[in-house]
């Protein structure tokens, strides 16, 4: 049974169209995509908190999720709404008090995963169910307007992410692929559900690219695209990363690159065509998926040079422990510098980008140190990019694993990896935030986080200078952006498992973060004004 219970009429009439014109413009008081804004830069205009006033910052509101255990999502905002995910359910809050305004559950859903958040674009929110179905809800209201299976759990597909709005269309992505299937990126038509393109990351048997598989993983290869995308509006051009090979840690009869696997790809959103793809990790078979940002930045090239001129870039900080720099309108690899300290498994990233792999970091079956660890050194948490400053953001995490492969047959959908990995004893991870300087690729400051290496936030920057993040041991941090120097701490008692957004309601800022089980907002200290509760209730 599928339930939508209205619990307040107290915003109901708040709430407005998100135009595409108007995710254009955000963020600013709003938030009104996963990554805050098309750039994927995650930096708000928003000035109230600063590095001179972060220290009074208080907890505003909790908002409990009930049979919640792991949120990952990142809540969106639209004119004092905020839209937060759980798996196969969405609820819309009043944003500055945490009220609920109603609750859209799908009951009819048997199997549960993660969700990354949702999606507004003109009077709908849209999420994707565990069951790969794009929901469409009246924001208002959260009355039911269409659901659409986009893929087929039989296949094993299954839904995490959070869908993009594109100008008059829904993107979506499919996980799975640690299992063994073939991911893809569709489009569907925003205000009927049906499905405009599909372009697939494992080419099908015959189609170029095909070759650099096996008989068996061409159909079944991965390449998952559980996170959402970035898009320049001018080039008319969305990028998306895709994950890993099946199986992740033996290669099998996959001799080959294993297109287009651990790439990131630069996509016609009107079409589904293909512009250019770049391959961060071929042939992988240590479960380095691509999916982490691509963080979208203008300007001059090659920096320092008197007669350089303006060029857009995307920068992508990837799991395999390299920052990339690549021309976005062309693919063009420019330049990759290190992430961490420990990067064992290549000896350089050569003049094309392409890895010089050590052959004695391939894994056995006895078991090979290999750094980073099968996390990798960033991941999908997010990073963000202060233009002001020209500092990009990104949690960073040291750790070597031993990996082992295996030669048993692979069999798609029964959860087989190639083996796996184990950390290595007496060698913990630990994660530090890391501030980068795009022009050079080097480390400018660094803030080490006390934990047990097992958090998966991001961050989230403001014109203020003050940058927002989840710590490896529960609390929100606020840093002073361009220094690292710390400011405020909350400690929310949780492992955090998702990246911080910040709004604007009344003139007044606030910051937000999902934990485990809760929606978490914080301001400066300061009273605020109650605001009375209609109490009626439909079910």
């Amino acid at each position: 049974m599928r339930r939508l219970i209205l619990y307040t009429l107290l915003a109901i009439n708040a709430a407005a169209q998100v135009n595409y014109e108007d995710i254009l413009k955000s963020p600013n008081a709003n938030w009104l995509t996963y990554a805050g804004d098309y750039a994927g830069h995650r930096h708000s205009p928003l000035k109230q908190i600063t590095p001179a006033n972060a220290a009074n910052m208080t907890a505003k509101w909790v908002y409990h999720i009930n049979g919640a255990r792991r949120l990952q999502c990142t809540p969106l905002v639209a004119n004092g709404i905020m839209y937060a995910t759980n798996s196969n359910e969405l609820v819309a809050l009043d944003a500055r008090t945490g009220r609920p305004i109603w609750q859209y559950k799908d009951d009819q859903v048997k199997q549960g995963h993660v969700n990354r958040g949702a999606a507004l674009l003109g009077a709908s929110v849209y999420f994707v169910t565990s069951d790969a179905h794009l929901v469409s809800l009246d924001a208002k209201t959260g009355a039911l307007q269409w659901s659409r299976q986009y893929a087929d759990t039989k296949k094993g597909y299954f839904g995490t992410l959070a869908p993009m709005a594109v100008k008059d269309k829904i993107l979506v992505g499919v996980a799975g692929g640690d299992s063994g299937m073939r991911g893809f990126v569709a489009a569907l038509n925003a205000k009927t559900g049906d499905e405009v393109w599909r372009t697939y990351t494992v080419p099908a048997r015959g189609e170029p690219g095909s070759e650099s598989w096996g008989d068996l993983t061409v159909d079944w290869g991965g390449a998952g695209t559980w996170l959402s995308g970035t898009y320049d509006a001018q080039l008319n051009t969305v990028y998306w990363t895709t994950g890993n090979p099946w199986p992740d840690f033996f290669a099998g009869d996959r001799d080959g690159d294993n297109l287009y696997s651990d790439s990131l790809l630069a996509l016609d959103p009107d079409t589904g065509k293909m512009k250019w793809y770049f391959q961060f990790t071929p042939k992988d078979v240590w479960d380095w998926d691509a999916q982490a940002w691509p963080v979208l930045i203008d300007m001059a090239w090659p920096p320092g040079d008197p007669a350089a001129k303006p060029r857009k870039l995307v920068y992508h900080a990837n799991r395999n422990g390299y920052f990339y720099v690549l021309d976005r309108v062309t693919g063009e690899y420019l330049r990759s510098t290190l992430l961490a300290d420990k990067v064992t498994w290549a000896k350089e990233i050569d003049g094309k980008g392409r890895p010089v792999v050590k052959p004695e970091m391939i894994p056995t079956p006895a078991g090979v140190r290999v750094c980073p660890g099968v996390r990798g050194v960033t991941n999908w948490m997010s990073p963000s990019f202060n233009p002001s400053l020209g500092l990009y953001f990104v949690p960073c995490l040291e750790q070597c694993d031993v990996i082992t492969s295996s030669s048993k047959k692979p069999e798609p959908m029964k959860g087989f990896a190639g083996t796996g990995s184990e950390m290595v004893p007496n060698e913990p991870g630990k994660f530090y935030m890391r501030a980068f300087d795009p022009k050079t690729g080097k480390r400018v400051w660094q803030y080490p986080m006390t934990g047990k290496g097992d958090m998966w936030a991001g961050t989230v920057s403001t014109a203020a200078g003050v940058l927002f993040f989840g710590d490896d041991d529960g609390h929100l941090v606020a840093l002073d952006a361009k220094s690292g120097r710390h400011l405020w701490h909350f400690n929310t008692g949780q492992l955090l498992t998702a990246s911080p957004i910040t709004y604007e309601v009344a003139g007044r800022q606030y910051v937000t973060i999902a934990t485990a089980t809760d929606i978490m907002t914080f301001g400066l200290f300061e009273p605020i004004e109650s605001v009375p509760l209609v109490k009626e209730r439909v079910e």
